[in-house]
């Protein structure tokens, strides 16, 4: 468990909301007499999810990062990486017996190719330097990769 979570309870004594997709936090509700878990629960249609605002106890039994970050715009390429990401971490965790500690610094996996041209096309530029018309054609340049 990340120290600083330990920290907000013990030292700072606060209340605390966490929305995450950590599922280790959940162990704090077994740790900690005052710590408690709940979800909102949500209903998943095709590729997509629909919160219910309904506030549920316990932790949820699933994450839907992927389906959260497609609501908020992630790029298509980003959520298929992280796709094939956490289908490699699921078959490591299948492998090895239980699920592995998301806090850890041990490094997941490289990014594919395009992911890689995208950050460089991204890093090759600096934004103030570009005139209107040549920032739109940076996008355009940008959406193809």
């Amino acid at each position: 468990m990340a120290p600083s979570t330990h920290h907000l309870h013990d030292r700072n004594r606060s209340f605390t909301l966490f929305a995450t997709h950590y599922f280790e936090l959940t162990r704090l509700a077994q740790e900690y007499k005052t710590a408690a878990n709940i979800h909102l629960d949500a209903v998943e249609h095709k590729d997509t999810i629909v919160f219910l605002h309904a506030v549920e106890e316990g932790p949820a039994n699933r994450s839907y990062g992927l389906q959260v970050a497609a609501l908020a715009g992630v790029p298509k390429p980003v959520i298929k990486q992280a796709r094939k990401v956490l289908e490699m971490l699921e078959q490591q965790s299948l492998q090895r017996g239980g699920q592995d500690d998301l806090f850890s610094n041990e490094k997941i996996t490289q990014l594919e190719p395009e992911a890689d041209a995208l950050r460089d096309a991204m890093q090759a530029v600096n934004p103030d330097d570009l005139t209107p018309r040549e920032a739109l054609e940076f996008l355009y340049r940008l959406k193809k990769l």
